[in-house]
């Protein structure tokens, strides 16, 4: 039976524009629950500042909470800059997440600064991180499109993945930031970064703005990826991008990988009372 690895974000993307700020006993609780689903690869957090994500300030300490309570989870967190890295390797964590845009307006609203100084910033952290034996995954943010540029072009896509992949990345994140994609987009980007980068893993992070969410993933798996970023209950979005939506549902997703006869090994009942219980913490209603 094909393999599919969730990447579960609820604690980092799922969490991080949320009002309510998630103590950590809360946390270690929910970590705790994705462990007993299933889950096998926890985005735990951002290492960004405090005061611009409140909900991400005590990502460091809980790390080291939970570090050894499952060797079997690979623990990731979201990396923007070397104070970021330098903090995220004090902790104790090998694998990361780097992740910039490709639409300049995007990414001067996230960033603060344009799309080709921030893609050239972060090549240096990449190579930073790998040299202190850091295994990096490289996102690409607005892959398939931003609502204030429209289409974005797959070469620029495509040289991105490379330059990142030169930089010593070891897995290409492909993320529908702006929920814009439909599957034929899913279909025709997807070939062109797995031809160019044959032995790199390519996952999809995929919005649910549309509609369009689970299937861009069925579009993505049958093009060949095999890795996937879901939260719970679908929580998430992204702030700098106006109705972005959530991400699509673990729960969902786990439903829609079994009925194409692909195994997660993650338990879609368990994952559901944990989304009930986040929602019931949230004041809000399934």
């Amino acid at each position: 039976m094909t393999q599919v690895l969730l990447e579960d974000e609820t604690l980092r993307d799922g969490l991080q524009a949320e009002q309510k700020i998630f103590s950590l006993e809360e946390k270690i609780f929910i970590y705790q629950k994705l462990l007993e689903a299933g889950v096998r690869r926890v985005q735990v957090g951002s290492f960004v500042h405090p005061r611009i994500v409140p909900q991400m300030a005590e990502t460091a300490e809980f790390v080291r909470a939970i570090h050894g309570l499952d060797d079997n989870c690979l623990l990731t967190a979201l990396v923007l800059n070397a104070k970021g890295l330098e903090r995220a390797m004090e902790c104790g964590l090998t694998h990361l997440t780097m992740s910039v845009s490709v639409s300049d307006s995007h990414s001067r609203k996230n960033a603060g600064v344009s799309s080709e100084i921030a893609c050239r910033a972060m090549e240096e952290l990449i190579r930073s991180a790998c040299h202190n034996g850091i295994t990096v995954r490289a996102g690409i943010q607005c892959a398939f499109g931003c609502t204030d540029e429209g289409p974005v072009h797959k070469k620029s896509v495509v040289d991105t993945a490379v330059s990142f992949s030169e930089a010593g990345a070891i897995e290409i994140n492909l993320a529908d930031t702006a929920g814009m994609a439909q599957p034929e987009d899913v279909r025709a980007l997807i070939p062109l970064v797995k031809n160019k980068l044959p032995d790199l893993s390519v996952s999809m992070h995929a919005h649910d703005t549309s509609g369009f969410g689970l299937a861009n993933m069925q579009a993505a798996y049958e093009a060949g990826v095999r890795i996937f970023d879901t939260t719970t209950g679908g929580l998430g979005g992204c702030p700098f991008v106006q109705n972005a939506g959530g991400n699509v549902a673990t729960e969902d997703a786990v439903e829609l990988f079994d009925s194409l006869g692909a195994q997660t090994g993650v338990d879609q009942q368990k994952i559901r009372s944990l989304t009930t219980w986040i929602y019931r913490n949230l004041g809000r209603n399934m």
